[in-house]
Formats: structure tokens, C-alpha cells, sequence
């Protein structure tokens, strides 16, 4: 069993954890219902084929809270399983979506109390004799230590999974053509389908931690095979070889040594200090690697981090290490000339967990106040701009576009990268409506949406040069030309490249500065923006208070995009700039006088409006300790 958080700032845990599991117990609570949160995570089960089953917690606020009669709960809570069921239409694919809907009949729905330990589902109901009014009298004549005694709620829950959770040689005959790429034929296809013991090991890793005194801990699950102590076995990813020091379990936080175990388990290794989340682990080199795990969500909060006292600098890059490598949605950069150390993650929560973590280690250290990360883009293309290299001997011709959004959204979720098959990759973006000729000339393709084409027509040397020129290409997309910020969506086409014939006057200090010189030249040319970050924002409020949290949206440059009656509470969507959410707990209690429960979550990248853009640049190049004037054009574009 692994537990993860439902707070939307660790939607990564729940995607990693996925990978390892065959089936899902989804806990709403009986007066919320089913909140945005509780539709990422059941949308994100259903798009790796993995079984849910619901558990309604928290029931007795319904006699507590809502003083709701028995026969008032068991339509309150037919609700809940009918909006569960809604979800498994929408996100299901079309062969488990009958199957798979919860009802109270079939026992793939448990209700409860986990703070009073109580809890059942229809097959202990009938075998126990107990009704709603049991619950409702319960609490009102103080009976609950005899319901607990009588329904206890672990009885519940595994009941549940016991019944309708698939053992894994039964999951993995559907899952693996989903998540593994390879040939199902195969037999190392054979082998993952039938769960064999006996099969080549083949292991993807969910989850690493560093243990203090074992090192690298890397824990996942086993697909095929059997692992033993000693076994050698190569990381596909690292591209490196390992050898397995011990094979252990966690039953609950103790890590137990076994020694060996078989598919279908989810073993802890130790010894693999280069595993990181995602990776695939076998005995056999040429595995076609698992599909990558696609987050929701990115990391858009940076915050700035530095030791009080200078003596304890190393340690405090070690622990960042540690927590980047713990924790892959965690970008961790440091610095080596300034010293200063950055980390950004998917929220404000994210990031305070994080330095927790580091003050627990026992260091003393200063965060700055939280900055959102923007990325760069651009609206137009541009080109070709003819810049030259330092010696003025080569000249490049390059050209920018903006690249369209369901592609910058495939690349993010690793459904396009650079290391596809060149055919398969060509036939994809034709789909999408490119011509051939621009299908065939991608050269690279960056994980944040960017890409690199390569359009010239039989031009001498450009094998030789080519990645001089994509050193240009990233330096770019890393510290775009307004604000040193990531770019985001830039198409960048090498147009034509005319080299010197020496080759000593065309290196890497020649060719780079020139490629990064006629990108920047292209895409300040280009129209170029900001893209903010902009948050989804979930509301529930008494109804009187929508004026109230209108007057608040609007204030922080937000919009209100969907108003809707519960019975008893009113449902706000909306979405504002993240940039604008710092003191929105403060304002928010104040507004409504708390009477306003709401979580963010985010959405999606937005231009910056015209009217602060000029500003914002500015504020962020006096940060970063730049001119404040963002270049022109005119200083990277070279005539004749």
C-alpha cells in the first residue's frame, strides 16, 4: 500500500506511485464531495489503468455538521457515488467504463469515519446488521467506541480491495500495452503480460530515497523476473550498470531485508546509487525503457535559499541534492559563481516542505520571499536574420515561429521527444498538419517546447557544426533575450549556413555565439512576451458571499468562470495570475470573513498584459542583477 498526499502540490506523488500499483482507493469526504483535486488524481488512475474503488471518510460530519436524517445521508451520499461515477464516464476508456463504476451494492464503495475508527461497506452491513440510523444514533446518544468495536474500518477498506483490486498477473496482461512501448510478441513482451517469475528482470523505479547510512534506497515495481541479492543489472536511462547490494521491503516505515522477490512486487534496492524516478532496471540492455510518467502539473514558485552560517554551505548542497533526487518534481539550481542556491516547485506548500526538510537536517538557513518563474515566447515569426561569428568568416541565417499549443502540450507530456524514431516522429507532426519537408528537418526538440529545425539545402560542413550551432540554440531557450527566463513554444529554423573552409575558423567559440547571436536577433524581431502562470481557483462559500469573492477575483487581475448551487454550498471556478495568489488568504479571509474554503491548482501558461509587461521586465532584470533595458534587435543582426 502506498499513501500519497492529496494536496495539489504533490499530484507528482500520485503520478509516480501509480506506476507501481493495480488498483486505487480514491478518499472523498462526505460534505465536499468530489472536488477538482479528487478528478485530477482519478483522471490520472484511469489514464494508467488502474482499478478505483471510493471511500467516503468523514461521515459523521453529515449528522455533526449538516444534522442530516438517515434517510437525507443516503441520498447525500448517492450523490457523491453518481458524481464518482461521472468521472469514470468522462476519463475511462471505453472498455472499463462500465465496469469499473463503483455502487453501493457491489461493495466498491465503503463509508466511514477514520477519525473514529468505523467504518463498512454494503457485504458488512448486511453480514453485521447495520443501517444509517445505527450511524445517526451513534452520534447523537454517544455510541460511537461500540460502532468502532463492531464495524471496525480497516475491515472495510481491505474488504474492498480484496474483492475487486486485480492481482497483479491479471492487471499486468492489460496495463503493459498501455505503459511499455516495446513488442508485445516479444518474449520480454510475453514475460511483462503473463507477470512471469521466471522472465528477464525488467523494473521501473517510482520512488528514491537517500538513507543516511544505506545510501541510494530505489523502489518500484517489478514487472517480470526475479531479483536476488548481488544480481547485475543496467539502468537504462543512466545508461550505466549496477549491481543489486541487497533486496529489501518497507512494511510501513521499517525497511526489512528479504533477499530476493518475484514480479509482481514492489521490492526496495539498494546498491543503484544512479536509479532516479522513472527509470527501468533489467538485466537485458536493449529494453524498450517504460513510457515516461507524465506530471500535471509544472514547477512554477521559485524561492532563493543560502545557510546562515558559511561553514555549513557544503552540507547544505548535499541535502538540496538529496531532496532533488527524493523528489524529481523539485528543481534544484545552483549556482556555482554567485553561490546562490534555487529551488522551485509546484507551489508555496511545496517549497515551505522542502526547507522544513533542510531545518531538519539541523542547518540554519534564509529563504527570500517566493518568485514566480515566467517563460519567454513569442508572438510572430521573424527571419531570416543573418548573424556573423566572432571572426567574421561564417555567417547563419536563422528563423523563428511560434509553435502551435497542442505541440508545446505533447512535447511537456512527453508524447514528442528528440530521441523518438526519426519516421515515427515525422509522421506525428504530419498529423498535426505540418508539411513533409518541415516534418523530416526537426534536429532537437527541448523538454520545456521548443524545437530546432534544420532547413538548409546541401550546405558543406553542417554535420561538423551542427552542435556548435544547438549550444547557441539552448543557451537561448535557457536565458531567453527579455529576461533570462526559460523560452517556451520557439520554433527556431537554421535557414542557411555559410561556413569558412578552415576548420580552425569554424569552432565551437565561432559557431555558438554566432547560432545564440541570430536566435536572440530573430526572436526580439519576433514580437516577444512573457508567459505568467495562471492558476485554476476552486471556491466553496455560503451564497451571500459570491459579491464578496467577485469583488476579490477581479481585483487580482482574475476572472470567474463558472458559478454552481450544491444544495447547501455555492461552487466557484475561476483563474488568476499565480503571481497575484501571495497574500490571497489574507485578503480572502477578510473579504468573506472566512466563510470561504478554496484551492489553486495550476493551469496554464498566459501572456503578460502589454500594460505591465515593461515593468515586470524590468523588475525581474534589476533581480537578476542585468542592465535594465532589454536589448534591441538591431545589436545581434548583422548586414553585409
Amino acid at each position: 500500500m502506498i499513501d500519497t498526499p492529496g494536496h495539489i502540490d504533490f499530484t507528482g506523488r500520485v503520478t509516480r506511485s501509480l506506476r507501481a500499483i493495480d488498483g486505487a482507493v480514491v478518499v472523498s469526504d462526505s460534505v465536499e464531495g468530489i472536488m477538482t483535486q479528487t478528478e485530477t488524481v482519478t483522471r490520472q488512475a484511469l489514464e494508467e489503468r488502474v482499478r478505483p474503488v471510493l471511500y467516503i471518510n468523514k461521515i459523521d460530519r453529515l449528522v455533526k455538521e449538516l444534522r442530516l436524517t438517515p434517510e437525507k445521508m443516503q441520498a447525500w451520499l448517492a450523490n457523491i457515488v453518481s458524481d464518482f461515477n461521472a468521472l469514470i464516464d468522462a476519463y475511462a476508456e471505453p472498455e472499463y467504463k462500465e465496469k469499473w463504476k463503483v455502487s453501493i451494492q457491489t461493495s466498491t464503495v465503503a463509508f466511514g469515519s477514520a477519525k473514529d475508527k468505523w467504518g463498512f461497506n454494503f457485504d458488512i452491513a448486511q453480514k453485521k446488521g447495520i443501517k444509517f440510523a445505527d450511524i445517526y444514533k451513534a452520534y447523537t446518544e454517544d455510541g460511537v467506541k461500540e460502532l468502532a468495536e463492531k464495524a471496525p474500518l480497516h475491515e472495510a477498506v481491505l474488504g474492498m480491495v480484496v474483492k475487486h483490486h486485480p492481482p497483479p498477473h491479471v492487471a499486468q496482461a492489460y496495463r503493459i500495452p498501455k505503459i511499455w512501448k516495446g513488442d508485445l510478441n516479444s518474449d520480454i513482451g510475453k514475460a511483462l503480460l503473463a507477470c512471469d517469475d521466471n522472465g528477464p528482470i525488467v523494473m521501473m523505479v517510482t520512488n528514491v530515497v537517500v538513507d543516511p547510512q544505506a545510501g541510494v534506497v530505489a523502489t518500484g515495481r517489478l514487472y517480470s523476473g526475479t531479483v536476488h541479492d548481488g544480481d547485475n543489472v543496467y539502468l537504462l536511462g543512466a545508461k550505466r550498470e549496477g549491481r543489486i547490494q541487497s533486496v529489501n521491503m518497507y512494511m510501513g516505515p521499517f525497511r526489512e531485508i528479504i533477499g530476493s522477490m518475484t514480479a509482481g512486487n514492489i521490492p526496495a534496492l539498494l546498491g543503484l546509487e544512479y536509479a532516479r524516478s522513472g527509470e527501468t532496471i533489467s538485466t537485458l540492455k536493449d529494453v524498450a525503457t517504460f513510457e515516461a510518467i507524465k506530471y500535471v502539473s509544472e514547477p512554477v514558485v521559485t524561492i532563493a535559499i543560502e545557510s546562515k552560517h558559511p561553514k555549513d554551505l557544503p552540507k547544505l548542497v548535499d541535502e538540496l541534492r538529496k531532496i532533488s533526487i527524493e523528489d524529481p518534481n523539485l528543481v534544484v539550481k545552483i549556482d556555482e559563481e554567485s553561490g546562490q542556491m534555487l529551488i522551485s516547485g509546484m507551489g508555496v506548500l511545496h517549497l515551505e516542505i522542502a526547507t522544513t526538510l533542510v531545518q531538519q537536517a539541523g542547518l540554519e538557513i534564509v529563504t527570500s520571499r517566493p518568485l514566480i518563474n515566467y517563460r519567454e515566447t513569442i508572438r510572430a515569426g521573424a527571419g531570416p536574420i543573418m548573424s556573423k561569428s566572432p571572426n567574421r568568416h561564417n555567417k547563419i541565417f536563422m528563423k523563428v515561429e511560434p509553435l502551435a499549443p497542442n505541440i508545446i502540450e505533447m512535447i511537456r507530456t512527453g508524447q514528442i521527444d528528440e530521441n523518438m524514431d526519426k519516421k515515427q516522429l515525422a509522421k506525428t507532426l504530419r498529423d498535426l498538419g505540418w508539411d513533409a519537408d518541415e516534418a523530416r528537418s526537426v534536429v532537437s526538440i527541448d523538454s520545456k517546447g521548443n524545437m530546432f529545425l534544420d532547413e538548409t539545402k546541401g550546405v558543406q560542413y553542417l554535420q561538423e557544426s551542427m552542435d556548435s550551432i544547438l549550444s547557441g540554440f539552448s543557451d537561448v531557450m535557457t536565458n531567453g533575450p527579455l529576461a533570462y527566463e526559460f523560452c517556451r513554444g520557439i520554433k527556431a529554423i537554421l535557414h542557411h549556413y555559410v561556413p569558412h573552409e578552415d576548420p580552425a575558423h569554424r569552432t565551437y567559440a565561432q559557431l555558438m555565439p554566432a547560432s545564440r547571436r541570430g536566435i536572440l536577433g530573430a526572436m526580439l524581431s519576433a514580437n516577444p512576451t512573457l508567459l505568467e502562470p495562471m492558476l485554476g481557483i476552486e471556491i466553496k462559500c455560503p451564497s451571500e458571499q459570491i459579491g464578496a469573492i467577485a469583488g476579490v477575483i477581479s481585483s487580482k487581475r482574475g476572472k470567474m468562470l463558472n458559478v454552481q448551487q450544491k444544495e447547501i454550498v455555492t461552487i466557484i471556478n475561476g483563474e488568476l495570475p499565480a503571481s497575484e495568489t501571495f497574500d490571497l488568504s489574507e485578503v480572502m479571509r477578510g473579504a468573506t470573513a472566512g466563510k470561504a474554503v478554496w484551492n489553486t491548482h495550476f493551469k496554464s501558461w498566459s501572456p503578460v498584459p502589454s500594460s505591465i509587461l515593461p515593468t515586470l521586465v524590468l523588475d525581474i532584470r534589476k533581480r537578476k542583477g542585468l542592465s535594465p533595458e532589454p536589448p534591441q534587435a538591431s545589436e545581434f543582426i548583422d548586414t553585409e
